[in-house]
């Protein structure tokens, strides 16, 4: 499988066990984060079972609070990086498996809604899948926002 292009087979699941990996290699700015969730070297603690079955944790520890967050609250965001978080973000959005999915949605996504501008910040980082589960989450808790799925 090749992945330089992701988007032309979105319907194939990256294996819920990759998925951690993926975060160090794709983020590397959490290394130390998941070295110390796990109290041992990231490069290690990726590669446990414990990361995939703590994919709800270590998305909230790793990824959403420390990285994402403050990029989107920021007033001078790092561009590449938020590039990098909502690239993230879409491979795995969209995935078969309901713990992967939910994850996604209630330890990402969700928390777009906890401070207002948060949506607004991320939408332009999002790819295709991302964006259409974002429009669904804003439907679900009628949300309307100008710009996005206000008309």
């Amino acid at each position: 499988m090749s992945d330089s292009h992701p988007e032309e087979n979105p319907a194939e699941d990256i294996p819920a066990a990759e998925i951690p990996p993926l975060l160090l290699r794709m983020i590397p700015e959490s290394a130390d984060l998941i070295a110390e969730m796990f109290h041992q070297p990231a490069e290690a603690a990726v590669l446990t079972e414990d990361a995939a079955v703590m994919l709800y944790e270590l998305l909230t520890q790793c990824f959403t609070t420390p990285v994402l967050m403050p990029q989107l609250e920021s007033d001078s965001p790092d561009t590449e990086l938020l590039t990098r978080c909502w690239d993230f973000v879409e491979r795995i959005v969209a995935h078969s498996s309901q713990h992967v999915s939910g994850a996604v949605y209630f330890e990402v996504l969700e928390q777009l809604l906890n401070a207002d501008g948060l949506v607004e910040a991320a939408w332009p980082y999002m790819k295709e899948r991302t964006r259409a589960r974002t429009l669904s989450m804003l439907d679900f808790y009628d949300v309307r926002l100008p710009g996005i799925n206000r008309r």
